[in-house]
């Protein structure tokens, strides 16, 4: 019967990139099953010694990611000494970037996984975005920094979630004429951060057939028909007049470039607001 390889996992941080690596390796044999012991943020020795101890009695191996030079030597010392196979997964890419860059590295465990305010506000920011997406709760009109309304497929989604990227909370509201628009866009503190997307009917029509074609579903349905779409788009059109908010053409931009516009647009409103 086939031996399943025991490997331990051992880091001075999470140990993720030896995991990763590890798994990685293994799947290029047939099942790719590996026995993982994961120990993670190993500060001293006598870990260090008791985890090789450990992984002698079970014929296993180790694979780490030790920045710090006293534990990482003890490691391969202690491994020698008992007949533990080991693999220093980051050693040797470190020793060539020194090399290549001529200087030191740092020495400092989990500097990848540091989080700092910035990334909390962009997980945050995200989260915002897939939850008041396409106007699932009009609540989240009051607590966010941007808010896009729009017809179906004026890239209301896309927008919302790349904005999200840069830590920017975003609500977005589909503009359908058989519904009423949430009262709260009504609402003075709400009006200031409501941005309107637009786009020609001509090209919306092709966005339309190609999402109906991607459904299996008939270019002829009524959501891409040029009658309806005109209609949405005149009543899209009168709800942002009502609204007085400024209004971004789509047709022909890219996100990125829409996105750039809408940054723009919510700087000036901010700064005209604190003058």
């Amino acid at each position: 019967m086939r031996q399943i390889p025991v490997i331990y996992v051992v880091s001075d941080s999470i140990g993720e990139t030896a995991e990763s690596v590890v798994r990685a390796a293994a799947s290029q044999f047939d099942g790719g099953h590996v026995i993982l012991r994961r120990v993670s943020y190993v500060k001293d020795v006598h870990t260090i010694e008791e985890t090789v101890d450990a992984a002698a009695m079970e014929d296993a191996c180790i694979a780490f990611t030790i920045i710090v030079p006293e534990l990482k030597a003890q490691l391969i010392r202690r491994a020698r000494a008992v007949g533990v196979r080991y693999v220093d997964i980051m050693g040797p890419m470190m020793e060539v970037l020194q090399d290549v860059v001529g200087e030191r590295p740092r020495l400092l465990a989990g500097l990848v996984h540091q989080l700092d305010e910035d990334y909390f506000r962009r997980v945050e920011a995200i989260e915002f975005a897939v939850k008041y997406d396409d106007g699932k709760d009009a609540r989240g009109l009051l607590e966010a920094d941007v808010i896009l309304v729009g017809v179906s497929r004026t890239s209301k989604t896309p927008l919302s979630m790349y904005l999200a990227h840069k830590a920017i909370k975003v609500a977005n509201v589909p503009l359908v004429p058989e519904a009423q628009p949430p009262k709260q866009l009504n609402y003075e503190e709400v009006r200031a951060k409501i941005v309107g997307l637009t786009i020609r009917p001509d090209k919306l029509n092709l966005i339309r057939q190609e999402r109906l074609r991607a459904l299996g579903l008939q270019d002829e349905a009524r959501y891409a028909s040029s009658t309806r779409i005109v209609e949405e788009l005149e009543y899209a059109r009168r709800v942002m007049d009502t609204l007085r908010c400024p209004v971004v053409d789509v047709s022909d931009r890219a996100v990125e470039e829409t996105a750039g516009i809408i940054l723009d647009i919510v700087t000036r409103s901010e700064t005209q607001r604190h003058q």
